[in-house]
């Protein structure tokens, strides 16, 4: 038997692959003879890199970038397909986790770090980009980005703009004559799982700002920011950021990436999968085993579980959910390819105890091996 387990993280408790190590313990209890195959699971957002350089054999790249308020943080990114291909989270160098709430301020907070780890991928030769776009602490419209891989933004009096969403009011003239010379040649894909444009009631500002620490003032300042450089971007470069569904992603910096940059915006967890190789490892596939902390309604609206069902759906291939908890709603998951859904807890208690490392991962492979063993009684009758 073989069986594919790509789980995602319950988050606060397991990255995704000590889940898919707990599953496959379990399977293998039940069936000593099993191929388990672990495949980290990704939306995009935290645990990406993690996921696929585990999934590809890559490499793990550290270096010294500039964080969101300025100052020089740690930061890393994976290197895949033998340095030919680069995978990025925008949050390791402009996260929200990077800043104590009291800190938050997206009129100061800049990508800037961002374009630090592009423009360190690009010198070691890398042709393809994976972008994970979420979890930024900042509005600046990738501006911040921009300016690290060579373009230029600058006011009336011909003054290179300062960093953050504060500044982009100020925004004249718009140079990219000296952009980095290997953006040319790469190809970036970055996922996205929203379809904000960049500004306006739905924009980055007024849905996304408030939570990175923005107040109800700073929110029209910035939208206001996100409106000049859209004019200025379609007055001098003839491209129009605000039509682009996903633009608003990250603070802007959808709009930096597929209006500046000619990436392609796509679901974060089909794109994550497909950089996996995930299509492959289900040939011969007997079982799909998926899950995540919490399976319910919002599991169907594309989560990383849901692109994994939906995948081995096409094959014809059962899959089997496993959840820290079950929303009466996952019920309705069997129409997008999970055949039966499982919570793991073995009786009542505490979240703060259910989410306990040692409990959930016990969890995973009692549920597991009891699962398995009983496909593996059914087998022998048949």
């Amino acid at each position: 038997m073989k069986v594919v387990i790509a789980i995602d993280s319950f988050k606060g408790s397991l990255t995704s692959v000590e889940a898919a190590e707990a599953v496959a313990s379990g399977i293998k209890e039940a069936y000593a003879d099993a191929r388990t195959v672990c495949v980290p699971l990704a939306d995009g957002g935290e645990g990406t890199v993690e996921a696929l350089v585990h999934a590809s054999g890559g490499e793990r790249v550290e270096l010294t970038v500039t964080g969101p308020l300025g100052e020089p943080i740690q930061a890393a990114y994976g290197l895949l397909d033998g340095g030919s291909a680069a995978v990025i989270e925008v949050a390791a160098a402009c996260g929200l986790p990077l800043l104590p709430p009291q800190a938050r301020d997206p009129l100061a907070a800049t990508t800037f770090g961002v374009g630090e780890l592009i423009a360190d991928a690009l010198a070691r030769g890398c042709r393809e980009l994976l972008i994970g776009l979420g979890g930024s602490a900042t509005n600046d419209g990738g501006v911040g980005m921009l300016q690290a891989l060579g373009c230029s933004f600058r006011d009336r009096n011909g003054f290179e703009i300062g960093r953050g969403g504060a500044a982009l009011e100020s925004i004249a003239r718009i140079d990219l004559s000296g952009a980095h010379p290997r953006l040319a040649d790469v190809r970036i894909q970055a996922a996205c799982d929203v379809d904000n444009p960049l500004y306006g009631p739905e924009g980055a500002a007024y849905v996304f700002a408030p939570q990175k620490g923005a107040s109800p003032a700073a929110v029209e300042q910035l939208d206001r920011g996100l409106v000049r450089f859209a004019e200025a971007v379609r007055e001098q470069l003839g491209r129009d950021v605000q039509r682009i569904a996903g633009a608003g992603a990250a603070g802007g910096l959808g709009a930096a990436f597929a209006g500046l940059l000619g990436a392609a915006l796509r679901p974060g967890a089909p794109l994550v999968l497909e950089a996996a190789g995930f299509e492959r490892l289900l040939d011969g596939c007997d079982f799909v085993v998926t899950g995540e902390g919490r399976l319910d309604g919002q599991t169907a609206r594309g989560k990383a579980p849901l692109a994994v069902a939906d995948a081995a759906r096409r094959r014809g291939i059962p899959v089997i959910a496993l959840a820290g908890e079950l929303a009466a709603e996952a019920a309705a998951l069997g129409p997008h390819g999970i055949t039966a859904a499982f919570p793991i807890a073995a009786g009542p208690m505490p979240l703060e105890r259910a989410m306990q490392p040692e409990v959930a991962r016990e969890g995973l492979r009692r549920t597991a091996r009891e699962l398995f063993r009983l496909l593996r009684a059914a087998g022998a009758r048949r």
